[in-house]
């Protein structure tokens, strides 16, 4: 059985108003949706494939947060 893990997923609302989550801590791993259900449950197999994928590249880091600026 292998280990849970826990990973911050980034969720962001494109134009067309498609959902869009990111997983920082894994490289490619993202998808998107209409829904918020609908988006977890793809983020949650995007993350399965992409540990399958990089098990032996994996690093895991510490995600500290985003920040918001105006330039």
């Amino acid at each position: 059985m292998r280990e849970i893990r826990e990973f911050s997923v980034v969720i962001e609302q494109d134009a067309d108003g498609y959902f869009v989550a990111s997983v920082p801590e894994l490289r490619g791993c993202h998808t998107q949706a209409k829904s918020l259900d609908t988006l977890m449950k793809r983020i949650r197999e995007a993350i399965e494939l992409c540990l399958e994928d990089q098990e032996d590249t994996f690093v895991p880091s510490n995600f500290i947060g985003v920040q918001r600026i105006r330039v």
